[in-house]
C-alpha cells in the first residue's frame, strides 16, 4: 500500500555495470511486471527494492521515505522466491509464523494473521504438513501466505512459477490476480520472462533490456505501439514477424514489421506467394511456417481452428496492412505508412 520511485537507480559489480540510470514511479496498489531477456537486470532491480542488493547509486523511495540505504526489514517489503524458500524442519504452520515471531508480536495475532492468510489461500488444511508433504503449487502458495501474514506494504514476486509445470502454472497464475483483487491498494512488483504472466497480470509493464527501462505501458499499449524493434519482438507470442526486403523498402523503412495474427492464407492469390515448411496444429489455432522471396526467414502465420495444409503446400500469405510495423535502422519506430503500391 505503497507508492515506490527510483531515480536514475544504478547497480555495479566491479567494473560491470548491469542496471543503468532506471527511473520509475510505481504507484500505490498498482501491480507491475518487468519482463526482458535473461541478463537484462529484471531480477537485480527487484532484490534492490528489497534490499538484498546494495545501489550503487540513485534513490528509492518506499511511501515517500528514502530506503535507499534501510535494512531490508526497515522497507515494509515481503517477497516470494522462485525457489519457494521454506524451511523444511518446520510446518507449514510454523513456516508462516516464524517471522511475526522473530518481530515479536502476540500469539493471538500470529496465529489470526496465519488462519487468515490460509483461509484466503485455500492452505487451511495443510497446515500441519511439512514441505515435503506438499506439491510445487502447494508449496508456493505457503510461500505467499507467508509474505501476507506480514502485511507488507509492497509485495515483491521474483519469478514465483517457473518451478511449476504448465497447469499449475496457470492455476496460480489466477489465484495471484484475484489475491491483487482482495488485497486492494496493495502494491505488487512481479518479475518474470514469460508472455503469458506479464500480459494478463499486469497493470503496467516495465520491458528492460541490457539493464535499461526500454518502454513502460499497459499490455496493450506495448502490443499495439511498441516503442521500439526491441519491445515490439518481445512482447506477444509467437513473436512479430520481421522483414527486411521489399516490403520495408517499399515504405522507405529498414524492416517492415506484422504479428503471425496479422497475417492470413489467402485463396485468391493475394499478397505474398510461398511454401509451407511446417504446422503446427494447436487445436485451437495453428501456426503455419511459410518460406517467401520477401524475406530471408520463413513467416509465421497464425491461422484460427485446424487447418488441411502440410509441408510443401504452395501458399500465399497476405498482410493486413493496417497491423504492420515499420522501424528504421536503429530499431525506431516510423509512422505506418498506406499500403505500398
Amino acid at each position: 500500500m505503497a507508492k515506490v520511485e527510483l531515480n536514475k537507480i544504478c547497480k555495479s559489480f566491479g567494473k560491470a555495470r548491469v542496471v543503468t540510470d532506471v527511473d520509475l514511479s510505481l504507484e500505490k496498489g498498482e501491480f507491475v511486471v518487468f519482463v526482458g531477456p535473461s541478463g537484462c537486470g529484471k531480477s537485480t532491480l527487484l532484490r534492490m527494492i528489497a534490499g538484498l542488493e546494495d545501489i550503487t547509486s540513485g534513490k528509492l523511495r518506499i511511501g515517500g521515505e528514502d530506503m535507499t540505504e534501510a535494512l531490508p526489514a526497515a522497507r515494509g517489503v515481503s517477497m516470494v522466491f522462485q525457489s519457494y524458500a521454506l524451511y523444511p524442519h518446520m510446518t507449514v504452520r510454523e513456516n508462516m509464523s516464524f517471522g511475526l515471531e522473530q518481530a515479536k508480536l502476540a500469539r493471538s495475532e500470529i496465529a489470526a494473521r496465519v488462519e487468515d492468510a490460509a483461509r484466503m489461500l485455500k492452505i487451511g488444511d495443510l497446515l500441519e504438513r511439512k514441505p515435503r508433504a506438499l506439491s510445487g503449487g502447494q508449496r508456493q502458495r505457503v510461500a505467499i501466505g507467508r509474505a501476507i501474514t506480514r502485511k507488507p506494504r509492497v509485495f515483491l514476486f521474483d519469478e514465483p512459477l517457473s518451478n511449476l509445470d504448465a497447469a499449475l502454472r496457470g492455476e496460480t497464475r489466477v489465484e495471484i490476480a484475484r489475491l491483487h483483487a482482495r488485497l486492494a491498494g496493495t502494491t505488487m512488483i512481479y518479475v518474470t520472462h514469460d508472455q503469458v504472466e506479464a500480459m494478463t497480470l499486469a497493470d503496467r509493464i516495465v520491458v528492460l533490456n541490457g539493464g535499461h527501462v526500454e518502454q513502460v505501458g499497459t499490455p496493450l499499449d506495448l502490443y499495439e505501439r511498441p516503442a521500439s524493434r526491441f519491445v515490439a519482438g518481445f512482447i506477444g507470442s509467437p513473436r512479430m514477424n520481421f522483414i527486411a526486403g521489399e516490403p520495408a523498402a517499399a515504405r522507405a523503412a529498414a524492416e517492415y514489421g506484422i504479428r503471425p495474427e496479422h497475417l492470413s492464407l489467402s485463396s485468391d492469390g493475394r499478397g505474398w506467394p510461398g511454401r509451407v515448411l511446417l504446422t503446427e496444429d494447436l487445436g485451437s489455432d495453428t501456426y503455419v511456417h511459410v518460406e517467401t522471396a520477401q524475406s530471408e526467414t520463413p513467416l509465421v502465420v497464425r491461422a484460427p481452428g485446424q487447418m488441411r495444409i502440410g509441408a510443401g503446400d504452395t501458399v500465399c500469405v497476405a498482410p493486413d496492412e493496417s497491423r504492420a510495423h515499420l522501424f528504421d535502422a536503429e530499431g525506431r519506430p516510423l509512422a505506418r505508412a498506406p499500403e505500398a503500391e
